[in-house]
């Protein structure tokens, strides 16, 4: 008997679509109103025209959902080109080695310190979609080093994902889901905080734990036997870091920078710093020149410029494709007007409850709720307002109902499929799904655990 292999994620997220269009067969169609803020109002579910999704809806929703995601695709083309120049250089090769080098014995460190900086933007601004930049730059630093590539994805998957789990001042998550409940930030904000500290620290010492395994017996590994595009170092003498590929590196970090920078609403967080605003196409401009900068500054023809940033591109081609595919179960519930018929169930499942099983039950619809709405900014649209009302009612506060959303929602995040920021990171590190489960179950459930444990507590407090 043969051995069974996970399938890929592809065949994983279409099998996803199939079984979503067969729910929406069963599951009844119908609709809140809404505002003109597009959040729906509580008390008027009404049930409207079925429209049950067949095997061409499954196959157009892939492309909707690829539409739908175009902005984020495109950006992940351009940093492929982008680090396509890059490689041609034999900067980053020269760069790793020098790291390495330098950090020698004391590589494990680099652990901590990069978690600890993602995790800083994961509960300021949400960095969440933006980290896929930096996943084909530091997979090959951590298994050059001795790791795996688990550790490269695990590093800053978890890293902003503990501190998207802990948003303190998110405007994406927690700013969005306060306003529909009518509470400030600053409101919860203390529980918020403890729970960055206590994810943020569990997460660094779960992958520091695993790393230290890894690095003294490769047998270990959770993808041990499996081939990885950098899992074979290059053959020879490496580099020289000469001074036009530092110049290159100096340009290098300068763009992620710049990106960083960008993303971050310093009006809406209320720091004095001018805010760019910038979001994915704009940050494509600036991949696509950053690359050409860095051609021009190696001395690369214009001809191997070009064909350098188009190799890179089509590299990951495969990521992009699955981020979009991933939007697609959205679409079909959206098109079947399943989605607030879910909701409905909920906020009817949670009439009438007391204050601990109230937020606990909360959290607990919140996890499948974020496997069929994976946008936080979307889900908190489409359920605060009706949820928020219904806790108010049970004595629970709306900034324990923002903060019960965002761990669910952030928690799911770092496991469902539907996800596109989890399979694109798992498709850059080839990494298969189940391989990833089995690294990451345990943690999950002791943020599980800690998560209900905190929501029960400050309910009845």
């Amino acid at each position: 008997m043969k051995k069974f292999r996970m399938p890929t994620a592809y065949t994983i997220l279409f099998l996803l679509l199939i079984l979503v269009a067969i729910a929406t067969w069963i599951i009844p169609a119908g609709r809140y109103d809404h505002t003109d803020l597009g959040a729906p109002i509580a008390g008027t579910y009404h049930a409207v025209e079925p429209d049950p999704q067949g095997p061409g809806d499954v196959v157009l929703a892939a492309f909707e959902g690829f539409y739908g995601a175009v902005d984020v695709a495109v950006f992940i083309l351009m940093v492929g080109g982008f680090l396509g120049v890059m490689l041609e250089t034999g900067a980053i090769g020269a760069g790793i080695t020098n790291i390495i080098r330098r950090l020698h014995g004391r590589e494990k460190w680099m652990i901590p310190i990069l978690m600890l900086a993602f995790s800083l933007g994961g509960t300021s601004f949400g960095m969440w979609e933006e980290t896929m930049a930096f996943y084909p730059l530091l997979i090959p630093v951590f298994m050059a080093a001795g790791y795996d590539a688990v550790t490269g994805v695990a590093v800053v998957l978890l890293g902003s994902g503990a501190g998207v789990l802990g948003s303190t001042v998110n405007p994406f998550a927690t700013g969005i889901a306060s306003g529909f409940a009518g509470v400030s930030l600053g409101d919860g904000l203390a529980l918020r905080l403890i729970l960055y500290v206590v994810f943020t620290a569990a997460s660094i010492w779960y992958v520091m734990a695993y790393a230290a395994r890894v690095k003294a017996d490769p047998s270990r590994s959770v993808v041990a036997g499996i081939e990885n595009r950098f899992s074979h170092p290059p053959q020879g003498e490496p580099p020289a870091l000469t001074g036009r590929r530092k110049a290159a590196l100096a340009i290098f970090a300068l763009v992620f920078l710049i990106m960083v920078y960008a993303v971050i609403p310093f009006d809406e967080m209320g720091v004095p710093l001018p805010a760019l605003g910038w979001w994915f196409p704009v940050l494509s401009g600036l991949f696509l020149i950053g690359g050409v900068v860095i051609g021009l500054v190696c001395g690369l023809s214009e001809v191997k410029t070009a064909e350098s940033f188009v190799a890179g591109a089509a590299d990951l081609l495969g990521v992009a494709f699955i981020i979009g595919v991933s939007r697609g179960i959205t679409v079909l519930m959206q098109d079947a007007a399943v989605t607030d018929t879910v909701l409905h169930w909920g906020e009817r499942a949670l009439e009438g409850r007391g204050s601990w099983v109230f937020i606990l039950l909360v959290y607990l619809l919140y996890l499948p709720l974020s496997v069929l709405i994976p946008s936080s900014s979307g889900l908190a649209t489409l359920s605060i307002p009706l949820l928020s009302p219904l806790g108010s009612f049970a004595g629970v506060s709306g900034s324990l109902i923002v903060t019960a959303f965002q761990s669910a929602s952030a928690l799911v995040n770092l496991i469902t499929p539907t996800a596109a920021v989890l399979m694109g990171a798992l498709a850059l590190g080839r990494v298969p799904y189940d391989r990833w489960w089995k690294f990451i179950w345990k943690l999950l459930l002791i943020f599980l655990v800690l998560t209900a444990a905190f929501l029960a507590l400050s309910a009845i407090l």
